[in-house]
């Protein structure tokens, strides 16, 4: 939905969805029910309390209502009119609902339909094992702590950059081939001939020397 569409509707006209979708499932929904958008319970079981949270778009604000509301339901929804390009398409909010327990539901007011993106259950993320490895390959080849956490102006010394630049801090004026490099870095031959940085020339097969960029990176170092 376009914002210029989405901005004529109020958070009211979410409601009806939301009640037939709870009442679907056995819900008797009442809405603003102790500052709460809608309350619904379900007779003939233990106590169940659900709370939804009802928003235009999903933001802050939304997540922060939700989280209060835990404490006092059994299930939280988060309910915000369905987009074509919005947060509520965004696999990471996905994540972030399921990680809090919440569950978010999307409406499309034309139709008068929801849609279950996830459910209010306990969530345990997937372990990114190659990701976990390569975070402490990282952390374990950077000579140091070259780069500020949250710089963005300038290039990350990441450790790969620290070898390139060693490279070329002992090539200098002069010329050297891959082996002359190897105590610096291992992979002395791969850098030299990927040229990442554009600071290497290549003189002749299996001799290199630096470019005016490299010599600029070694003067700035």
């Amino acid at each position: 939905m376009a914002d210029n569409q989405r901005a004529v509707l109020s958070e009211t006209a979410l409601y009806g969805p939301i009640k037939s979708f709870l009442e679907a499932r056995g819900f008797e929904p009442k809405g603003e029910i102790c500052g709460c958008d809608v309350v619904a319970v379900r007779a003939g079981e233990p106590p169940l309390v659900v709370i939804a949270e009802l928003k235009l778009s999903f933001n802050l604000e939304l997540v922060l209502q939700a989280v209060e509301r835990l404490r006092s339901a059994d299930q939280v929804y988060l309910a915000v009119v369905a987009s074509r390009r919005g947060r509520d398409q965004d696999g990471r909010v996905h994540r972030l609902c399921r990680m809090l327990g919440l569950g978010l539901l999307t409406i499309d007011v034309r139709l008068g339909k929801v849609f279950m993106i996830c459910e209010p259950t306990p969530y345990k993320p997937r372990k990114n094992l190659p990701q976990r490895r390569r975070l402490l390959k990282e952390h374990a080849s950077r000579r140091g702590d070259p780069t500020k956490g949250g710089s963005t102006r300038q290039p990350i010394m990441t450790a790969y950059r620290q070898r390139a630049l060693a490279c070329a801090q002992a090539i200098g004026n002069a010329q050297a081939r891959p082996r002359d490099l190897k105590p610096l870095a291992e992979d002395a031959g791969a850098i030299l001939l990927r040229n990442v940085y554009g600071w290497f020339e290549r003189v002749e097969k299996g001799t290199y020397r630096l470019s005016e960029a490299g010599m600029a990176a070694v003067r700035s170092a």
